[in-house]
């Protein structure tokens, strides 16, 4: 339990940091509701709890994305390197979905919601992918015909909860979820997308055997600032298509 100064604490740092940015607070599995990995609450416990979320540093982006920082989190800059593997992780059925809820997010940060997946080859407590092209991608949306941005307008209109399905025949095993927002408000030179990636751990079961033998990505590494999509000006030309930055979806699973 907190004692009351430290409640307070905890919430003078969050009141810090509301006007910015955001991360993925809560993801919900059939029934189940997981808390997500709360930056200013988590590392402040005497014991921190226990997430299927893997730590990062604050709700704030990564901008170079020659770092590791780029895969699961963190803040170089500050010394948190990367992020490391959380101590749980969530059980989920091929074919089912898994719905995500962000804190709420600046109507300004437009850009693309976008989703992979890493098949751990060991116990996913304590892999570290590292530089390895291990990741394939699963659901992406960016911007919509008639101009409405994913980050911000349908998201919005889906109370704060981004949506998306396991691949129905996809091979059992363990797994990281990479997903992420791509803020492109300030993407119009390099660096200037801001990514604001969360990695969450969980265990496939099923009987299909399907998984990409090609299509696989690294981070860092799928995206450089001469990927489409990163280098992006939201405000030259409202009426551009967006081209949604990394390979294209796998649908070998579905």
């Amino acid at each position: 339990m907190f004692s009351p100064i430290f409640a307070l604490f905890i919430a003078a740092l969050a009141a810090t940091r509301v006007d910015a940015h955001g991360y993925v607070q809560e993801v919900v599995i059939g029934d189940t509701h997981y808390t997500g990995y709360l930056p200013y609450q988590d590392p402040y416990y005497p014991v921190p709890p226990e997430r299927i979320i893997r730590p990062i540093p604050s709700n704030g982006p990564v901008t170079d994305l020659s770092l590791i920082d780029v895969q699961c989190n963190g803040y170089t800059d500050g010394g948190v390197i990367g992020s490391k593997p959380a101590p749980l992780f969530a059980p989920v059925a091929a074919g089912q979905d898994i719905k995500l809820n962000w804190t709420t997010w600046p109507d300004s940060h437009v850009g693309p919601m976008i989703t992979y997946l890493a098949r751990a080859p060991t116990d996913i407590t304590q892999w570290m992918p590292g530089d390895a092209a291990v990741w394939f991608k699963v659901a992406e949306s960016g911007k919509t015909a008639d101009g409405k941005w994913a980050a911000t307008d349908l998201l919005t209109a889906a109370d704060s909860i981004y949506t998306f399905t396991i691949p129905p025949k996809l091979k059992a095993g363990q797994y990281i979820i990479r997903h992420e927002i791509i803020a492109l408000h300030g993407a119009f030179e390099y660096p200037g997308a801001q990514d604001y990636p969360s990695c969450i751990q969980i265990e496939v079961s099923g009987s299909g055997n399907a998984f990409p033998t090609d299509g696989l990505v690294s981070f860092p590494g799928a995206y450089t600032e001469d990927t489409p999509g990163i280098v992006f000006d939201v405000y030259d030309d409202p009426s551009l298509p967006y081209p949604i930055p990394g390979p294209a979806v796998w649908t070998g699973g579905n």
